[in-house]
Parts: structure tokens; C-alpha cells; sequence
């Protein structure tokens, strides 16, 4: 069975392996011990933490593979980005230079520093390893985040946002960033990635451009790349887009890949969840749902069929889930059709 559940220190191992697995530009999870064990416990006490409103909190989840014990990935929330570190995007404008004596019109893009998004809360950390991409594993492993931000609202911000990883190659270049090292930083991709997962951004600050750059002074290359996904993030993106949230011009300083936000309480899966109190029961093999407990630091998240009730507010579950969800009969729920 595939179950979700917050990280422990334990997971140390297996989440070194995926922040290798997940290659260049995945900046949440940069192959560094200390920083991995850190995210572990931050993780371990925000799960522990009482929360009126959000915070620095970071909440790591993992997904397990209970017949192997095996770790398979990794999926995150951060409660409210940039109250620590400021947190940088560029957001695309428009300039437009008319000269009604000359008869010319023209409109160029541009690309400002701002931190705008300071304070939402993001969702970040998705990955799933390659053996256990089927049986819709990553659309559970990205919907239960909602799951979880619906059951426990108080904890997240009135906005989510998400950065979803550019253009790159496998030697992690990047077109977008390519030009900025030749012009401003003189370091290469990987290396500014991987300072930025760190912690280490004193250098965007420092070295970053303070003025709008016009687009059309970019390479092309780098023209080309400006909102655009990796290809292996494009069934993220698609997921994302389902659930409503939408790219609103603001995109990454080092590879130009765009950000998406809704309003929290508008996602569809916070929107559409239910909650329904638990029987025990057999359950036809059809209808697959999402379904979490109300947990936070014993949170247990599958999907698996289940014979809903709708008005009685019930959800009947077979006792195999109910015991992967630590819940017994009488226990509340949350679900959403997967």
C-alpha cells in the first residue's frame, strides 16, 4: 500500500537519495547534509507546533511504499515564504515608448525585481521516483497537500503560490540564467541553485540587476525559455492548472520557469474536499478517493475506494485503510475524488 505521513529523522537516507535523484534546478532539496537534516527538523517541529496563523513553519511529507518500507518521494509546504529570507521573483511588465510626432509605437516587455509574494504560503518539494510514477501516485502526492491546508486553514496563508522548475539542460545550463552569469554574476547555474537552497542569497541582492531589464535585450535563447517549464515539469504543471491556479507573470530569477497562484479558499481540491465521518465496512473496488485523516503530526494521507454517504456526511472504508489511516469508526476524515 502507498501511504503519506510526515518525515522523520529516519527518512534522513532516503530523502539524501531523492534531493540526488531530482537533479539541477530543484532548489528545495540541495544535496547538503546539513541542510537536509535541518529541513527534517523544521519539518518534525512544525508538525508539533499549536499555529493560530502562519509562520515560518515548513511541513515535509513523504510517501511510502509500506510493502518494501521504501520512501519513493517527497511533497512540501511552506506556510508563509520570505518572513526570514527575502524571497525574489521578476514580474513581467510592459513599457510602451510612443512618439506621436514620429508616428512610433512601441511596447516592450520587462523583467522587475520585487518580492510580492512574501508571506503566501507555498508548495513546493514534489518529487516522486521513477519506479512508482503510475497508478496516479503523483496526483496523490500533490492533492493531499490541499487536503491537509483545507483541514487545517488556520495554518496557511490567504494566497498558495508554486515555482515551477525552468528550462534546462541535463548538464543543469540554463539559457535564462546563462545570460545573467554573463552579464552580471560570472557563476554558472548549478552553483547559484544550489547557494539559493542554502540559504545563502545574500548575492541575489548584491549582484542582481536593481532596474527592469528590457526582455528584448535578453539572448534569444533566453527570450525563448521566459515562463517556460522543464519537460519533466510539465505533468505537475497540468495538475496544478486543474486545480486552478494560474500563472499571473511573475517568474524565477535564475531560470525564468513561471509561478502559479490561486486564492486558497478557490483551489479545487480545498474547495470540493469533504469531510465525513468513518465506518467500517466492505467497500466495492471502484470510485478511488483521496483520503486523509485530521491529523497533523499523526497525518496519514491514501488513495483507495470508499462507499460515500453523502447525507449523512459518513464514508464507509475497509478496516485495511482505516488501519494505514490511524482512524477508527466515529473518526472524522477529509477526501476529495482522485
Amino acid at each position: 500500500m502507498i501511504i503519506i505521513r510526515p518525515i522523520q529523522h529516519s527518512d534522513y537516507d532516503a530523502l539524501h537519495r531523492i534531493a540526488i535523484e531530482s537533479g539541477h534546478g530543484f532548489t528545495s532539496l540541495p544535496v547538503n547534509e546539513e541542510l537536509l537534516k535541518k529541513r527534517i527538523n523544521q519539518a518534525q517541529t512544525s508538525f508539533q507546533k499549536t499555529v493560530t496563523q502562519p509562520g515560518n513553519e515548513g511541513y515535509l511529507f513523504v510517501m511510502e511504499d509500506t510493502a518494501t518500507g521504501e520512501v519513493v518521494g517527497t511533497s512540501g509546504i511552506e506556510a508563509a515564504v520570505g518572513l526570514d529570507d527575502a524571497f525574489y521573483h521578476y514580474h513581467l511588465g510592459k513599457v510602451v515608448h510612443n512618439s506621436r510626432e514620429l508616428n512610433i509605437y512601441n511596447t516592450v516587455e520587462t523583467l522587475s525585481l520585487c518580492n510580492d509574494y512574501t508571506g503566501a504560503t507555498e508548495i513546493c518539494t514534489l518529487f516522486l521516483s521513477e519506479s512508482h510514477r503510475k497508478n496516479n501516485n503523483g496526483r496523490l502526492l500533490s492533492r493531499m497537500r490541499f487536503l491537509f491546508i483545507a483541514e487545517h486553514l488556520e495554518r496557511f496563508s490567504d494566497t498558495v503560490i508554486a515555482e515551477m522548475r525552468g528550462v534546462s539542460d541535463e548538464n543543469g545550463r540554463s539559457p535564462f540564467w546563462s545570460w545573467l552569469e554573463e552579464h552580471f554574476f560570472s557563476m554558472d547555474f548549478p552553483t547559484v541553485d544550489y547557494l539559493s537552497g542554502i540559504g545563502k542569497k545574500e548575492f541575489i541582492a548584491e549582484l542582481m540587476p536593481k532596474y527592469p531589464i528590457y526582455v528584448n535585450l535578453l539572448s534569444k535563447e533566453a527570450q525563448q525559455v521566459i515562463n517556460k517549464v522543464h519537460p519533466k515539469t510539465v505533468p505537475a504543471l497540468r495538475l496544478l492548472e486543474a486545480e486552478g491556479l494560474t500563472r499571473r507573470g511573475y517568474v524565477d530569477i535564475f531560470d525564468g520557469g513561471p509561478t502559479v497562484e490561486a486564492e486558497t479558499r478557490t483551489i479545487k481540491s480545498i474547495r470540493n474536499s469533504k469531510k465525513c465521518q468513518v465506518i467500517i465496512g466492505d467497500v466495492p473496488n471502484d470510485n478511488k478517493y483521496i483520503i486523509c485523516n485530521t491529523e497533523i503530526a499523526n497525518f496519514r494521507a491514501t488513495q483507495a475506494p470508499l462507499l460515500l454517504r453523502e447525507t449523512a456526511n459518513q464514508a464507509v472504508i475497509s478496516e485495511e485503510i482505516a488501519n494505514a489511516l490511524k482512524v477508527k469508526e466515529g473518526d472524522w476524515i477529509r477526501l476529495i475524488r482522485n
